[in-house]
């Protein structure tokens, strides 16, 4: 497969990105500022999904315990039996963004790929505690490779995240992997992830006039989460996944515009998971910034259709290959 643009979507891509340089950026900032962009996140939360009626898509929260812990979840189901299950991680700097966030691109893949999608609501970092964020997608995790066949009725997994959500993907990756669970997951799906906790090259030297994304803020967001440690222990792989050993890990699809910030995290990830595994794709999207799949451009409607190929093709893989193994 690739992702195929024409000079149309480029010169689309760059009309919108003259109009986005005057725009203002998203600056991740303190509890107080973080706490009020939540609330008017909510806000516009308020009014009706009716494209999830129109997808045949059916939205539940549950709040699920594991490892004596708590963590909401937002699960969307297909029309049907699922044919496999899409853990989905959201973004928004680790302090802001909930899981309704990502319906848009979630009710597609459920609806497109026929999968069921759970999706996060994990604990925001407002107190700097980013490791109970790690904690609670990790435990949603473990919980759904329990339970995914009693829930769904299938095991075949796929793990994403945008962002912070890629962080935090990658870190309950490792998690997985660890306890030995790496098998149940038939792909990853990494848009414009964080690994380098202690600021990639390109997020250094990304300067307030980037596109989207203020780039001093989300480095000083970086160190703020962060305070309590050094700069070499912000590069420990418990929180920074580029430095963890990255070995029996499966099948990932890394996507970054070539205009963000975040560039360099998702190239050095993508070159390390390579040569561990074998089984990384990287895609970089040319005149794209920061979360440009969440933008209105042939571009990002085309990106994100990769996408649920790539996860669509992984799942139905995967299902090949049990069934050869038997």
């Amino acid at each position: 497969m690739s992702l195929d643009l024409d000079p149309s979507d480029i010169a689309e891509a760059r009309r919108l990105n003259r109009k986005l340089a005057w725009m203002p950026k998203f600056r991740p900032r303190g509890r107080t500022k973080a706490a009020l962009m939540q609330c008017a996140m909510k806000v516009m939360q308020m009014k009706p999904q009716s494209y999830l009626k129109r997808l045949g898509v059916t939205v539940e929260t549950r709040r699920v315990e594991y490892g004596g812990n708590s963590v909401s979840l937002r699960i969307l189901r297909p029309d049907g039996v699922p044919r496999g299950i899409y853990l989905d991680i959201h973004g928004g700097a680790w302090i802001v963004g909930n899981a309704r966030c990502d319906d848009p691109c979630n009710a597609m893949i459920a609806a497109e790929c026929g999968m069921a999608v759970v999706s996060v609501d994990y604990h925001l970092a407002l107190d700097n505690r980013l490791d109970l964020s790690i904690r609670d997608c990790r435990n949603a995790a473990f919980w759904l490779v329990e339970n995914c066949v009693r829930e769904f009725g299938t095991d075949r997994m796929v793990i994403g995240g945008e962002s912070a959500g890629a962080h935090l993907a990658a870190c309950t990756l490792l998690a997985l992997r660890d306890r030995g669970l790496q098998a149940k997951i038939a792909g990853a799906v990494l848009f414009y992830g964080v690994f380098d906790l202690s600021g990639s090259r390109s997020l250094r030297a990304a300067g307030p006039e980037t596109l989207v994304l203020h780039g001093p803020s989300a480095f000083s967001n970086l160190k703020r989460l962060t305070a309590d440690r050094s700069e070499a222990e912000r590069r420990r792989p418990d929180i920074s996944p580029l430095y963890a050993a990255l070995r029996d890990l499966p099948p990932a699809l890394f996507l970054v515009g070539a205009l963000d910030p975040l560039l360099d995290d998702t190239l050095q990830m993508a070159e390390r998971w390579q040569s561990a595994n074998g089984n990384a794709e990287r895609v970089v999207v040319p005149e794209a910034p920061h979360a440009f799949n969440r933008l209105n451009t042939g571009l990002a409607r085309k990106a994100n259709a990769y996408v649920r190929r790539w996860v669509a093709c992984n799942i139905a893989a995967t299902a090949s290959r049990r069934v050869e193994a038997a």
